[in-house]
């Protein structure tokens, strides 16, 4: 597997001093860029992807039941959801590409325009105690601030992140009403997490393009894309 780096310096600039504790989790950065700045921040987030691995969940067969605690207490498993499609999220509510991704990018409003049609979104923080965005007060501060609807689920252990191979917050995986997982990666095609930088020129949102698919039947294609943001803060 590749290891990636990245410079993190357009992204103070973007979201603050304030948020400066939250970017020290990203890679170290290198050198700062000479080029102009958009450019710069492409490159900068194109070397933050990484190739989704597979570590138990594989794609076209059944993703690995679990059962985790949600922030308001209830236990939730994918089991219970069988016969429904499930979205995926992982999730940390202070890494700035999840930060941008909810308030201007392609997950603003998502989930609940899904759930509206019957499908069932989770989000899974596997961030380990103590890391950053791992602790159930930031979570209840992400789910105010992004005004989430949806369950977020704690994976302190990290067991389920790693077992499903997330790498990435944001990192997409959805699973079709048999309990297929059919979709890894990406939320878009826009690595900036602001929806303005998408790689063709067109903006490209995966989850709508995979849920659209299995409405009407037709082959999710792409299956598995690269997914781009902060590493998931595992423990080890």
């Amino acid at each position: 597997m590749h290891h990636y780096k990245f410079d993190c310096s357009w992204l103070i600039a973007r979201v603050g001093v304030a948020s400066l504790l939250a970017l020290l989790a990203c890679n170290k950065p290198a050198s700062p860029p000479s080029e102009p700045a958009a450019a710069s921040a492409s490159a900068a987030v194109h070397s933050a992807t990484a190739t989704p691995t597979a570590a138990g969940a594989e794609l076209g067969k059944a993703a690995p039941d679990f059962s985790l605690k949600a922030v308001d207490g209830k236990v939730l498993s994918l089991s219970q959801f069988k016969g429904k499609t499930v979205v995926l999220e992982w999730f940390n509510p202070e890494c700035p590409f999840v930060r941008l991704s909810h308030t201007e990018g392609s997950l603003k409003g998502l989930a609940d325009k899904h759930t509206k049609d019957g499908v069932v979104w989770l989000a899974i923080n596997s961030g380990a105690p103590g890391k950053q965005g791992a602790s159930e007060e930031a979570n209840q501060a992400g789910i105010a601030k992004y005004a989430l609807t949806h369950p977020v689920l704690l994976d302190s252990t990290g067991q389920v992140g790693k077992q499903y191979g997330a790498e990435r917050t944001p990192h997409i995986f959805v699973v079709n009403p048999e309990g297929t997982l059919v979709y890894r990666g990406a939320i878009d095609n826009s690595p900036d997490a602001e929806g303005k930088s998408p790689e063709g020129g067109q903006l490209v949102n995966y989850v709508d393009t995979t849920l659209s698919a299995l409405k009407s039947g037709a082959k999710v294609d792409p299956a598995e894309t690269k997914a781009y943001g902060c590493s998931v803060k595992y423990g080890s």
